[in-house]
């Protein structure tokens, strides 16, 4: 596999931000909250929260959930896995919801976002942020915020490498050779 880089540090805080400021112009003023969905799109619902509450000059509530158990293929591929827990510290009733994550892909983690958050009680609006959205849906799913839209094949990987998680921030394309 051939790795390309999509997003350097700078690039991706520049995405961010880019973000941030399309929350804020299309939900800001509304009671929205950000969900990140475990691994990696907690800690960019946290980054996030962070700037819209600069731009905002307001406290951005966010949460985190894990969607392991809501999985369609828990019981087969994922059964390794240890679940991380879910951190809604608010009600999510009559609350417009951003999903945040890294990749979408196939939609299948959405959807168990989605499930997950419906067992919480009835949001308002459910809208997705990713950073990547990467094609090849095998669900009905498309993102309301996308930071960068990156063609790729279905052998192709996206690898998302966050500070928090990973000791830095980058997206790098690993195109599989023909």
């Amino acid at each position: 596999m051939t790795p390309n880089t999509i997003l350097d540090a700078a690039g991706f805080d520049r995405t961010l931000r880019r973000l941030a400021h399309e929350v804020t112009e299309r939900a800001g003023g509304k009671d929205f909250v950000l969900v990140g969905i475990q691994t990696r799109g907690v800690p960019l619902a946290e980054r996030l929260a962070g700037i819209v509450s600069k731009i905002e000059n307001r406290e951005i509530p966010f949460g985190a959930i894990d969607v392991t158990l809501f999985r369609d293929d828990y019981r087969t591929s994922l059964k390794s896995e240890i679940p991380h827990g879910n951190q809604l510290p608010f009600s999510i009733d009559d609350r417009n919801i951003i999903l945040v994550d890294d990749v979408l892909f196939t939609g299948r983690s959405v959807r168990a976002a989605i499930d997950e958050l419906i067992s919480f009680g009835r949001p308002r609006k459910i809208q997705l942020l990713v950073l990547i959205d990467r094609g090849h849906r095998q669900l009905p799913i498309r993102a309301d915020y996308v930071g960068k839209n990156v063609p790729t094949s279905i052998e192709d990987k996206v690898k998302v490498k966050i500070a928090e998680v990973d000791g830095e921030d980058s997206v790098v394309l690993h195109r599989q050779e023909a």
